[in-house]
């Protein structure tokens, strides 16, 4: 085993999100993913299998104890990112943890500062930052010559039922605000400068799952730019995020990682970065920073006002 590699654990990598990582993290010659997580003992033998992970465990704790992890990759249930970051700070293990940080301002104040007093990378999968569409308009951004006056974002999923992203059943109930939002509020921010102005109105409960199913959010950036976000469970339509920049200079869709002028027609992103895929570039970002000894983009310390609006957006709803 090379010494200079970053040595990997990926915890909850049966889930859909973890082996994207998987996936991700395969093309990166400075990663070596040395243990695969999950709570399912079968289900996490055979990620390790197809991708060759020497090591197959269940639980938490089992990865924390090992001296062949520099770092954890978390794609676990909304409620325990918080704590398990906290936990791997503990451990010594720099971290990326999937959005959302925490599904309260509290626990997101914490990992603040467990993160800042703990001396390792940590990181939050705010993937749009990575996406090379919305690189392609942050470059516009910083070099002048695109200023946002409105983002128009609609956040689609039909999931009347507890499902995850390859519709499968799980144990955890998602969030319309604290995670799906939080991808543009972030995003918004990242682009457009601090929130300054932040409302939000919810839908009826689901009478099973106990969230809201339809939510609007409005968001003013000190520069003057306006968001307006609607996410929906209830759509039956294609699933995902969908942001239209409304700018001085012009107007730009970005879908994932693809993007278009107003008028639909094709924007060649393929030269923004070194690959297409944003969950691939955002892991890229967490190896070359913990190898450089330097602050990721998209650190806790970055997206924490995210989470300041969210807390704010949470009161309002309540």
């Amino acid at each position: 085993m090379s010494s200079d590699k970053v040595r990997i654990a990926v915890v909850g990598a049966a889930g859909a999100f973890g082996m994207k990582h998987l996936d991700g993290l395969a093309n990166i010659p400075d990663a070596e993913v040395t243990v695969v997580s999950g709570t399912k003992p079968e289900a996490t033998q055979a990620v390790a299998e197809k991708y060759g992970v020497p090591h197959a465990v269940v639980g938490y704790d089992a990865v924390l104890d090992r001296d062949d992890v520099d770092a954890v990759i978390l794609a676990t249930p909304t409620g325990m990112h918080a704590a398990q970051t906290q936990a791997a700070l503990a451990a010594g293990k720099h971290v990326q943890v999937e959005i959302p940080l925490a599904d309260s301002l509290a626990d997101a104040e914490a990992t603040l500062a467990a993160a800042e007093a703990s001396g390792r990378v940590t990181m939050v999968g705010h993937t749009r930052r990575f996406n090379p569409s919305h690189q392609w308009v942050h470059n516009k951004i910083t070099a002048g010559e695109f200023a946002i006056q409105q983002m128009d974002v609609q956040t689609y999923f039909f999931r009347r039922t507890n499902t995850n992203a390859k519709g499968e059943p799980r144990s955890w109930t998602d969030h319309l605000l604290w995670h799906h939002a939080a991808h543009t509020v972030d995003l918004f921010a990242y682009q457009a400068g601090r929130i300054v102005q932040a409302n939000a109105i919810e839908g009826p409960l689901h009478p099973e799952l106990g969230i809201a199913m339809d939510m609007s959010i409005q968001l003013k950036a000190e520069s003057g730019a306006i968001c307006t976000l609607s996410l929906s469970f209830n759509n039956d339509g294609p699933f995902g995020t969908f942001f239209r920049y409304i700018g001085d200079t012009g107007t730009y869709i970005a879908r994932y990682d693809d993007l278009v002028n107003g008028k639909e027609e094709p924007i060649d992103v393929s030269q923004v970065a070194v690959s297409m895929n944003g969950i691939e570039l955002q892991d890229r970002e967490f190896v070359a920073a913990i190898r450089e000894g330097r602050e990721p983009n998209s650190s806790v310390r970055q997206v924490f006002d995210c989470y300041r609006v969210l807390g704010m957006l949470q009161e309002q709803l309540a």
